[in-house]
């Protein structure tokens, strides 16, 4: 694959990783780690998540050891402990994991080629290439942002990848009112046929 291709999946990936890290924007603590599912997903545990995944595919697969190290992954750590933030670990660190992943994670696209080979030792064919995890991170991120944004919509109603997003239609509450009516109304009379 020529460069034009990784550097536009490098774009990309960056453009889901702002969109991600941008639904924190003005929350307070209480908001920005309270859980708004049944299995506790939250955002700023996602971002949390997100840049152990990005440490663990875009680093360690390549045999490029991570900035720092991530207790949530010793033998005998909770399952699942990088989805949520004690209140002991403060969102500064979080967010400097973030920042630290990321710089580590496009250190690795900037040093490697796109058919460089790494090993996932937890996948059933752990030899893979960096334009495979390249895209399952790509993924992986646009999957836990498109989370983010209904999370985040069902905190205060923000809407989009990022403020001000052109692809969400400005509506007014009460056009919004009427446009969920609308789904709502459809949904009740296909349940009703």
């Amino acid at each position: 694959m020529d460069t034009d291709a990784k550097a536009t999946l490098h774009r990309y990936l960056r453009r889901q990783r702002e969109g991600l890290v941008g639904k924190l924007d003005g929350l307070d603590e209480y908001d920005a780690r309270r859980p708004l599912t049944g299995t506790g997903t939250n955002l700023l545990g996602l971002v949390k998540h997100v840049a152990s995944v990005q440490v663990g595919y875009l680093g360690e697969v390549f045999g490029r050891p991570a900035p720092r190290d991530l207790p949530w992954y010793a033998d005998g750590a909770e399952p699942d402990a990088d989805m949520g933030v004690p209140a002991d670990e403060s969102r500064a660190s979080v967010l400097d994991l973030w920042q630290e992943s990321s710089e580590h994670a496009d250190r690795t696209l900037e040093a490697l080629p796109l058919d460089a080979v790494g090993e996932v030792p937890w996948w059933s064919e752990p030899r893979v290439t960096l334009h495979e995890v390249l895209v399952h991170v790509l993924a992986e991120v646009a999957r836990h942002a498109g989370h983010a944004d209904v999370l985040r919509e069902q905190l205060d109603g923000s809407t989009g990848l990022v403020a001000g997003d052109p692809n969400v239609p400005s509506r007014s509450p009460d056009e919004w009112a009427a446009y969920r009516a609308r789904i709502e109304q459809a949904a009740r009379d296909v349940a009703g046929r």
